[in-house]
């Protein structure tokens, strides 16, 4: 690294709650960059602990770091300037003291996750002290094993401020930024969250819900006129609710969100392996949240909300 880009780092601790394939990643990538990085892992302490941890990622690639910081209980960990928490949105309400407890006073939390109105649920459970900041992962990437991270694709992360004290918002976005570009990550700065969450919710709803529902990747979702058909006007419900919701996507997104997908390599997604491993799955932040803002402002998804009760058919008969 040069030394314009040390010179411009920004300082502090990071803690990285939530090491499974995003957790792992951007933590790896920070680690590797220099950054002082601490890791809170429960049940892959042991394996972490004497192997480290592995990204495999042909467009960065491959790096192993051992020995890890890592920690069984937040208690151990020293207080972070930096906490990125990269869990399922279902266990925030748990993990709200955790984060509390790791974060150093005036600390800026990154929520990396996906879902609707999800910072505003955790910033009811955190000290007013801290900063909130919403992460929007555009990745392919999974954990293969523990302490094994593989990358497929993409990387960046779009962030969005949510809250916290004082009016530096903007400053504290702008260094979160950074933090990320240091690392070799794009992180564009959005102006406004809950806008951008829309956008990340036009391929989280059908793409999730859907390969749960069929079991399947997104390449054969993407390959049969059925189904590309039916991603499609999920698609456009999400838009039109999104754009009665006072946010326009604007002209041309469904077709760039198409794109992301159509034609590209097999992808298995998040949900779709929450479902496999008898996870939870993230139905209330991904599915619920928008469905409710979308029908208090008068534009209910019909096919979006089909979608959502086949879902908690298949979730509880899956977990019971």
């Amino acid at each position: 690294m040069n030394n314009a880009a040390t010179a411009s780092r920004p300082a502090g601790r990071i803690g990285i709650i939530g090491v499974g394939g995003i957790g792992g990643f951007y933590g790896i990538m920070l680690a590797r960059a220099g950054f002082d990085v601490h890791f809170l892992l429960r049940s892959e302490y042991d394996a972490v602990a004497r192997d480290g941890l592995l990204l495999k990622s042909a467009r960065f690639g491959d790096t192993r770091l051992h020995p890890v910081q890592a920690y069984r209980d937040a208690a151990d960990m020293p207080q972070c300037d930096w906490v990125l928490v990269a869990a399922k949105t279902t266990a925030n309400a748990g993990l709200a003291p955790a984060i509390a407890r790791v974060a150093a006073p005036g600390a800026k939390v990154m929520l990396f996750q996906n879902g609707f109105g999800v910072e505003d649920e955790l910033r009811k459970l955190l000290p007013e002290s801290l900063h909130l900041i919403g992460g929007l992962c555009i990745i392919s990437v999974h954990r293969e094993g523990p302490g094994v991270i593989g990358h497929h694709d993409y990387g960046s992360v779009n962030l969005g401020y949510h809250s916290g004290p004082g009016d530096n918002g903007r400053m504290v976005l702008e260094q979160a930024g950074e933090l990320f570009r240091v690392a070799g990550i794009d992180a564009p700065l959005m102006d406004d969250l809950i806008q951008a969450r829309w956008q990340k919710l036009v391929m989280n709803i059908p793409f999730n819900g859907v390969s749960v529902l069929l079991d399947s990747g997104t390449r054969a979702l993407m390959s049969y006129p059925t189904t590309r058909a039916l991603i499609r006007e999920l698609m456009e419900e999400v838009i039109d609710a999104a754009a009665t919701c006072g946010h326009s996507l604007g002209e041309g997104y469904i077709d760039k969100a198409w794109s992301a997908t159509d034609g590209k390599p097999d992808y298995t997604p998040s949900m779709l392996l929450d479902y496999k491993e008898r996870r939870p799955l993230e139905l209330q932040a991904i599915y619920a949240a928008p469905l409710a803002a979308a029908a208090a402002a008068g534009k209910p998804m019909r096919k979006v909300e089909m979608l959502y009760q086949s879902l908690c058919f298949i979730d509880q008969r899956n977990r019971s």
